[in-house]
Formats: structure tokens, C-alpha cells, sequence
């Protein structure tokens, strides 16, 4: 199957999936007494899910203002023509920089940035971002309050 096929997921996959995605430290008996399967069953659809690339990792999700990140900003970025292959590289080595987005629209890339303050979101912005060849303007989106962190 192509590297971005889609996968066929039946309502079990869907009802693991679910599970996993609340709790990925759930054990597989766990997984498969919720999604009303066997423990063999539910083993061999995670496996399976895993391979084909529909579960890529088991990750935690960090409360960042639990974990000292109290500034968040969601920034935008307009980038020269093509020059996101080379940025692609260097806004990944930012440790503030959490997630990294191609968009289309008014502007080229979207990144979520997390700072201990104020002072370290603008470091990011101002002395990285803007400072990167090939970021052409920047546009900044102070987050109040995560609705969604889990």
C-alpha cells in the first residue's frame, strides 16, 4: 500500500483508536474489554494499526502550564518560495517550538510556540524567527487559555 493511502479502519479500529487516544497507557485487556473484543483480537489490530502507519507513537500530553510554559502564541509565517525545506530544519531545533505546520492561505507555515514567559516568547519570535533567511513576515497569536489541552 502507498505511504499515504488510506488505511481501511472498521468500527473496532475506530472504537481502539478512540481508546488509545484517551489514554495510550491503556494495556491491551484494557483496550479490548472497552472495545468489546478479544485480547488476542485487540493485540493483532493494534499491531496492525502500528505498521500500516495509523498509530504513529504513544505519547503523553504535557499540561505546559503545569510544566513551567506559561506563554503560549500561535505564529505565523511568510516564507520566501521554497524556502521552507531549509527552515523546515532550523524551527524544528527551537525548543519552544512545539508543532510545526505547511499551510495555505495568507501565510506559509504555522507554528505553536510555548515559553516559561512573555520574555522567552519574545526571544523566540523576535531573535529566531525573524531573524531566520527566508521569513519574509511573522504573525503572532497569543493563546489565553487552552481549551482542549487534555
Amino acid at each position: 500500500m502507498p505511504e499515504h493511502s488510506p488505511v481501511p479502519l472498521d468500527d473496532v479500529d475506530r472504537r481502539i483508536i478512540a481508546e488509545l487516544t484517551r489514554d495510550g497507557r491503556l494495556s491491551v485487556t484494557t483496550v479490548a474489554e472497552n472495545a468489546h473484543i478479544s485480547r488476542a483480537h485487540a493485540y493483532a489490530r493494534i499491531s496492525r494499526l502500528t505498521s500500516t502507519g495509523v498509530l504513529t507513537k504513544f505519547t503523553a500530553l504535557v499540561d505546559p502550564v503545569k510544566a513551567g510554559l506559561k506563554s503560549s502564541a500561535y505564529v505565523t509565517l511568510k516564507v520566501s518560495q521554497h524556502s521552507w525545506r531549509e527552515l523546515k530544519e532550523e524551527l524544528r531545533a527551537i525548543p519552544e517550538v512545539e508543532h510545526i505546520a505547511l499551510v495555505g492561505g495568507d501565510f506559509d507555515v504555522m507554528l505553536l510556540v510555548r515559553a516559561e514567559d512573555n520574555t522567552g516568547l519574545r526571544r523566540v519570535i523576535f531573535d529566531q524567527l525573524q531573524s531566520m533567511a527566508g521569513v519574509q513576515d511573522t504573525q503572532t497569536f497569543l493563546i489565553f487559555e487552552d481549551l482542549d489541552n487534555r
